[in-house]
């Protein structure tokens, strides 16, 4: 397996013996259920769907419970895919948890990152503000955005005030520092989006640069 979904905790340091510290994030990875198996004659494509923490039978649609009852396997509430290349060697049911990676992996951690609600050009693009002083009434106005008679409209894609993050975002190439594979924590280098007890994909990197 190449993906687990977990939970972000927080962040910490950890010590290495020559004396360097490195910032963390740790997150709880899994322990995940597959809960289907996709293969080619049926699907299409060949996947296998993991299942991450349970809920209760009343809280699931009706589609998804008929799935999990089909399988015999607890209501999840997160379900993921992930393609592989050939046929599935596990079996639906099988359990996967932090053990999946080991120390000094390359990963990317996908995530959504913190909603701040609608933001000004300051805060959402980090453009400077006007001045204070004289008489100024622009302070944190975004200025003049138009055009001329010329097309005489505001062109596409122009940066201005509106929905700023609860986007998904991926941070690429982080580094396992330590996996705890009895509590499945999994300590990884740097930062990953999204608050604490965030919902995270890790899954192994697909560029494989050297970071960190």
């Amino acid at each position: 397996m190449t993906l687990i979904l977990g939970r972000k905790k927080g962040m910490t340091q950890l010590f290495a013996e020559d004396g360097t510290v490195a910032g963390v994030t740790v997150v709880e990875a899994g322990p995940c259920v597959i809960t289907q198996i996709r293969t080619q004659e049926t699907d299409g494509y060949n996947a296998i769907q993991l299942g991450f923490e349970d809920m209760p039978d009343r809280l699931v649609a009706k589609p998804q419970r008929g799935h999990f009852a089909k399988n015999e396997i607890a209501p999840k509430r997160f379900l993921r895919e992930e393609r592989i290349v050939g046929p599935a060697e596990c079996a639906i049911g099988d359990v996967v948890n932090a053990s999946a990676f080991v120390e000094g992996d390359l990963v990317d951690v996908i995530g959504t990152t913190k909603g701040r609600g609608f933001s000004g050009t300051i805060k959402r693009h980090g453009f400077s503000r006007g001045p204070e002083t004289h008489g100024s009434h622009n302070t944190r106005a975004p200025g003049s955005i138009g055009c001329s008679a010329t097309p005489s409209r505001v062109l596409k894609g122009k940066r201005s005030s509106g929905q700023y993050g609860n986007t998904r975002c991926t941070t690429k190439n982080l580094r396992i520092m330590r996996i705890d594979e009895e509590r499945n924590l999994v300590f990884i280098r740097g930062g990953v989006p999204g608050p604490p007890n965030g919902l995270v994909q890790i899954c192994t990197a697909k560029t494989g640069i050297k970071k960190g």
